[in-house]
């Protein structure tokens, strides 16, 4: 199978401005002083605040990564929202995005793209395509996440685990140099569908019935011990999948770059799959999970830190309600 060469050209993020502490949790959640940071190992996540919406943290994000590409929002040919929430229901988050860069009437397409938590892989996986096919130039693709807002404080667990945030990544393609996209995977088994929820807010429980019997169908639900127990029967199979046409093996990575689901999951994906403390780009402890943001937030963190370079081989790994799972084999 043959690499696309497209590169990734410039990352950005946005955090919100409001810090929220595990201590801070224990105490909206009730719980006894450490019991967050023991089960989730976040000690830091950013909830969004006045003003902080989707559009705005995405637009702010998008900004960061068209100063490091030196480029105009102009000179994007498509913008892509590759997000797990939504701001409204219409129009997409990404039109909204588009409007507060500024580019009202500039006609650069946009769009979302949905696959919840690895939204931003599906999204990188398909626009390649675009951008070597040459229908695209450069791409823009940005993860704007509101968690806080659909939490289920009853849930402890979940509740515990997720911030608010936004990434962006610019795709361009990659002329004469090593980086490209190897290959990609991506798989759904929808017995797990249930697993991870919100039941409300569309046509089968629409929000005119939002009442105080129907109020937790709006809220967030996940069973993390059945979707624990799913993927870590499915992604031994899916990696092994993924890496052996290639005839790579996971000491062959210098960084893996995965969905922060938990502390809970990361463990899981390091135990099962073999990765070193050395190759895991583990952003949690001070990010919480970010929902689609949390990969991109990976790479951008990654790189800033100088943990990933210009022709590292990296994976990024996930898994996301539906239960899908996804992985993406690049050189970066």
């Amino acid at each position: 199978m043959q690499a696309r060469r497209v590169k990734i050209i410039a990352t950005g993020k946005y955090m919100p401005s409001r810090t929220v502490t595990d201590e801070e949790m224990d105490a909206r959640l009730g719980t006894p002083r450490g019991w967050v940071r023991r089960t989730t190992d976040v000690a830091i996540r950013h909830f969004a605040g006045e003003g902080e919406s989707a559009s705005y943290m995405g637009a702010r994000a998008a900004e960061a990564a068209l100063a490091e590409a030196g480029l105009d929002f102009t000179e994007i040919d498509c913008l892509v929202c590759t997000s797990g929430t939504r701001e409204q229901a219409l129009p997409s988050t990404a039109s909204l995005i588009h409007r507060e860069l500024g580019g009202e009437m500039s006609g650069i397409p946009s769009f979302d793209i949905d696959a919840t938590c690895i939204s931003f892989l599906v999204g990188l996986d398909l626009m390649s395509y675009l951008v070597e096919a040459g229908r695209y130039r450069y791409v823009m693709l940005v993860s704007s996440e509101i968690a806080s807002v659909g939490l289920n404080w009853s849930e402890k667990e979940s509740a515990a685990l997720f911030g608010d945030g936004a990434a962006a990544v610019i795709i361009g393609p990659s002329e004469q140099e090593e980086s490209a996209i190897v290959g990609a995977s991506i798989r759904t088994y929808s017995k797990g569908a249930r697993l991870s929820e919100i039941r409300g807010g569309g046509t089968r429980i629409h929000p005119r019935e939002h009442n105080s019997q129907t109020e937790t169908d709006f809220l967030f639900h996940m069973n993390g011990q059945a979707i624990f127990k799913m993927a870590s029967k499915l992604l031994p199979g899916f990696v092994d999948e993924l890496l052996e046409p290639y005839g790579l093996n996971m000491g062959d990575f210098n960084a893996v770059i995965p969905h922060q689901g938990s502390a809970m999951a990361m463990r899981l994906m390091r135990k099962k799959l073999g990765i070193s403390k050395e190759q895991l780009i583990y952003i949690t402890p001070d990010h919480g999970n970010t929902i689609a943001a949390s990969i991109p937030m990976g790479l951008h963190e990654a790189v800033r830190q100088g943990k990933v370079r210009r022709g590292d081989r990296v994976l990024l790994i996930g898994t996301a309600a539906g239960l899908s799972l996804g992985g993406m084999i690049l050189v970066y």
